[in-house]
């Protein structure tokens, strides 16, 4: 079975030094979707935290030498599951962001951990646990 995705629009920012993770980032950036989803948009207002899914689209290939590897914070390897790589098999990354201002296509958020240009597959809202 082969599985396709297609970006709903693209990851922006001026920042040159990324976080490897959201939960350690202020970085700010902005989310430019294609103007044909904008009214899925509705009802996303600023201080909302969204779910960003995205495609590593920088990443190595995966390789079956990439199941074990070791972070940069750890110095044994671990399972690529057991750990936020962007060289996975399948090279889907998520973050958790802030959302500072949303006009039209543009959501303007803080937290990211995204490169520029990074295409963006999908924005789920955050529900956190009751």
């Amino acid at each position: 079975m082969e599985i396709s995705f297609k970006p709903i629009g693209f990851f922006r920012t001026a920042e040159t030094r990324i976080p490897r993770h959201w939960s350690v980032s202020d970085a700010l950036g902005r989310i430019e979707i294609d103007p044909v989803f904008v009214e899925g948009l509705k009802d996303i207002r600023r201080q909302d935290r969204i779910i960003v899914l995205f495609n590593f689209h920088k990443s190595s290939p995966f390789t079956p030498g990439h199941i074990l590897q070791t972070p940069p914070h750890k110095t044994i390897p671990m399972g690529v599951f057991s750990i936020c790589s962007p060289v996975r098999p399948n090279p889907i990354g998520l973050s958790v962001l802030t959302v500072k201002d949303i006009r039209e296509n543009i959501i303007e958020v803080e937290h990211i951990d995204m490169l520029d240009k990074t295409p963006v597959l999908d924005i789920k809202p955050y529900i956190p646990p009751a």
